[in-house]
């Protein structure tokens, strides 16, 4: 198919439906070749009823794997074709239950009968085929129940997107972006600190020109995120990490772990011990974040901002 071989797998559901509906038709005219009065889409419903055992229609759902809508639908067209016999209840009158007809339970030797040449006439298919479809079709449904499609899509992006994230060296340039993403995240919980403008307005003087770093992050050569290492005057810890900031339009693509990553890999190349953050529990994101890079949370801590009410370290050596 010339139109499948241009879009490839990602067209697997259409493919698969394309399929599904020639087999459908297919077996539309099977049921008549039969002389059965029968619509594919009954199969499943009935095939768990032909043994005349009454059943809920949750219990069928649950069985044949459709909602209970669906599985209402197709019981309420059973019933209007006569292939449903009358709801019957339990004694304590609270459920219903599902049976064939008497039409049904004659109609289900004939349909025995279906099923046992589609069984041989889907063996001839498999013995014909280089692979066999019923074993893969049964290995899909274990992995996509293991891992979604959406998650793995999810997975591939977040791979896709990584590749055009990059880290740079800050340069002069970029000391509007440095003061503009962090003020923003600032005033979306609280106000602008004169701590804060120190280093936003003066990030040479206050950061870099002290022995500190500033990384500046790029989705697709723009600068989206910034971070920084200031240089601490501690006995126990070399630098703080500090104003890390990505825009909003480029937030969910790890940018910020990207950024923190970097801002660790210069502090072990300068032979740091240990790195200190402060920041505050309403940021969710963040938190996690530093916690997967290994930091802790410190027991006593005296915060430099209003907004600060944590604090944690992250031991290098």
């Amino acid at each position: 198919m010339d139109f499948f071989d241009r879009t490839g797998k990602m067209a697997i559901g259409s493919r698969l439906r394309l399929l599904t509906d020639r087999i459908t038709a297919d077996a539309a005219d099977i049921y008549r070749l039969y002389g059965n009065d029968f619509k594919p889409k009954w199969f499943p419903v009935f095939f768990v009823l032909a043994d005349g055992e009454a059943k809920t229609v949750t219990s069928i759902a649950h069985e044949i794997g459709h909602s209970h809508p669906s599985v209402s639908n197709i019981v309420k067209d059973m019933k209007a074709h006569g292939l449903i016999a009358d709801n019957t209840e339990h004694s304590d009158g609270r459920c219903n239950l599902v049976r064939l007809s008497e039409k049904g339970i004659g109609m289900a030797a004939s349909i025995r009968e279906t099923c046992d040449d589609v069984e041989k006439a889907i063996d001839s298919v498999c013995r014909e085929a280089a692979h066999d479809l019923w074993r893969a079709i049964d290995e899909w449904e274990r992995l996509i129940a293991e891992k979604s499609l959406l998650q793995r899509v999810k997975e591939a992006r977040k791979i896709r997107e990584k590749a055009d994230i990059a880290v740079i060296p800050y340069e002069p340039c970029h000391k509007e972006l440095f003061k503009s993403l962090n003020e923003d995240w600032i005033k979306q919980h609280w106000e602008v600190e004169p701590h804060d403008l120190d280093y936003l307005d003066h990030p040479q003087e206050y950061i870099i020109d002290k022995g500190g770093f500033i990384f500046v992050a790029t989705y697709k050569g723009t600068p989206v995120g910034v971070c920084a290492l200031c240089k601490m005057d501690d006995p126990k810890y070399d630098y703080e990490l500090a104003k890390l900031a990505v825009c909003s339009e480029a937030q969910g693509k790890g940018i910020g772990t990207i950024l923190c990553k970097a801002a660790i890999e210069k502090a072990k190349e300068t032979g740091a011990k240990a790195l200190f953050l402060e920041s505050n529990t309403l940021l969710r994101p963040a938190i996690h974040t530093y916690r997967k890079l290994g930091f802790r949370e410190l027991a006593e801590y005296h915060p430099a901002y209003e907004r600060g009410n944590i604090q944690m370290e992250l031991i290098l050596k």
